[in-house]
């Protein structure tokens, strides 16, 4: 049993949630480069330059690369020979809250009594028990403007590739420019109602470039990546042929007679990071 302090868990979390903020991940800078030397649109173009410059510039000045620094995501995968000494939510939320003493906060503490907690609590957790004795955390920033135009669709378990496909273009064709394109799509097929979101989101955590697994499922990757390109909507909706980065999928079983599909929409700013204590 390997033993791991809640202090020192919180610690992490709040110096990784300012460094996330002010640091796009190199994955996503290289797509937005080259990116810049595909892009057949002048103006798409532009917008490419101006977002890998301002990535440069937040990481030289010390500012966050968006003004929106999102709702605080955490993914777990805790081993089950891991014990944590101490109150592991009240680490993670105290993490979070100190880390965004120096960023906006956007979380409100009721849906409809809109008053903001101060502090960008409480975060988001999604926990994954694993074997061994590692902890894994993984931070995803998640702006409010690309999750509004997300989507969850229960589909018919005889839907084919072609109408899921069609299913997620539309997503982002009625999306537009709202999202700040060019986007990352995290796809989760499968699962329930309430996993298909989460398989969504956490598949915004792949690095752009990394192919999937399974075969059959990179080349649907790739063809939904085609396909959504075509939309012309382009970077910051000033058309071209880089209205997305990448298109993830995660799957997950589910019943026989159900085909969740979701797709969470991420802006080109993924900020996301992982620590491993």
């Amino acid at each position: 049993m390997r033993e791991i302090s809640a202090e020192l868990i919180a610690k992490k979390i709040a110096a990784t949630t300012v460094d996330l903020n002010l640091h796009l991940p190199p994955d996503v800078e290289r797509a937005l480069r080259e990116a810049e030397q595909n892009e057949t649109s002048p103006q798409g173009r532009t917008v490419l330059q101006k977002l890998w410059q301002n990535a440069q510039a937040a990481r030289a000045d010390g500012l966050p690369l968006c003004q929106d620094t999102g709702t605080c995501v955490v993914f777990l995968e805790i081993g089950q020979e891991a014990h944590i000494a101490g109150n592991l939510n009240e680490a993670i939320q105290s993490g979070v809250a100190r880390g965004y003493q120096s960023l906006r906060k956007s979380i409100v503490r009721d849906p409809l009594d809109r008053v903001n907690t101060q502090d960008n609590t409480p975060a988001v957790i999604h926990t994954e028990i694993v074997t061994g004795d590692t902890f894994k955390i993984n931070l995803l920033a998640k702006g409010g403007g690309a999750e509004n135009k997300s989507a969850l669709y229960m589909l018919r378990p005889t839907t084919d590739k072609n109408e899921i496909i069609a299913k997620i273009v539309e997503t982002v064709r009625k999306a537009d420019s709202a999202p700040c394109p060019p986007l990352i799509l995290g796809i989760g097929l499968g699962g329930t109602f309430d996993t298909a979101p989460i398989l969504a989101k956490k598949a915004l955590l792949r690095e752009i470039g990394s192919a999937h697994p399974d075969q059959n499922y990179a080349a649907l990757e790739k063809e939904i990546l085609q396909a959504v390109n075509k939309l012309n909507i382009g970077p910051a909706g000033y058309g071209g042929i880089t209205t997305a980065l990448a298109a993830f999928i995660l799957t997950a079983p589910c019943h026989i007679a159900s085909l969740p599909l979701a797709v969470n929409i991420q802006c080109h700013a993924a900020r996301h990071c992982e620590i491993m204590l």
